[in-house]
């Protein structure tokens, strides 16, 4: 599995804890450039760390990704899960079993179907996702409720996607290209708290503004391509 991490030293520990260990071969922490002491929790609390100095959610996940593919032996399923400890690690039994069962290719969390601690989803991240799902329905003509980063996608099919964005437009560019390649998606309810310290996008107006600039774009961009 993938936890990309900023600054989350207060946090990691709580999410590496609660990650059910009879379903998980390696926890993998990307360090994006943290000034705390993130990587040092995440080492002992038993994670390998990865360390990615170019900020950005997509280029922590993608150096995850990039780390997993040179391993000898190669994942059969991938889970990102955030490390804020927002979103319940032991909850990851629900997402995988779908694909376990062959069922599914991308399971996504949703927080819409599940239930979210009061507070925990700020308004503007309710608004800016209830119109990113819709315009994914009108223009792609599928159904998401969220797009939450709490996911599992079969590993073969994660590179088949070819993953590019490298921040904000992370998430809706995987449950984009998911659609058009016509993989196989669900979502899942999850249930979600307040996170641990200020988030780095929601918690401040330009983060907010930029996230929803890029999702918006990347929705159109998609719509474009082949």
């Amino acid at each position: 599995m993938i936890i990309p991490a900023f600054n989350e030293e207060l946090a990691i520990k709580n999410v590496i804890i609660d990650i059910p260990k009879d379903v998980v071969r390696e926890i993998v922490v990307v360090n994006n450039n943290s000034t705390d002491q993130t990587e040092l929790v995440a080492t002992s609390n038993g994670a390998k760390v990865i360390a990615e100095n170019q900020k950005g959610y997509g280029n922590a996940c993608l150096k995850g990704i990039h780390y997993l593919k040179r391993k000898e032996t190669k994942p059969d399923i991938v889970v990102f899960l955030d490390a804020d400890y927002s979103d319940h690690p032991e909850q990851m039994k629900d997402l995988v079993r779908p694909i376990i069962q062959k069922e599914k290719d991308l399971v996504i969390g949703s927080r819409v179907m599940g239930n979210a601690e009061k507070k925990s989803i700020t308004l503007q991240q309710r608004f800016g996702n209830w119109l990113a799902t819709r315009l994914i329905l009108l223009i792609y003509g599928f159904r998401y409720t969220d797009l939450g980063p709490f996911r599992a996608i079969d590993f073969n099919k994660l590179l088949d996607l070819n993953m590019s964005d490298k921040n904000y437009g992370w998430t809706v560019e995987m449950q984009l290209k998911a659609v058009k390649k016509k993989l196989r998606v669900m979502e899942v309810p999850v249930d979600y708290r307040k996170r641990i310290g200020i988030s780095k996008i929601s918690g401040t107006i330009k983060g907010t503004i930029l996230a929803g600039y890029k999702i918006i774009t990347t929705i159109f961009k998609y719509s474009f391509s082949k």
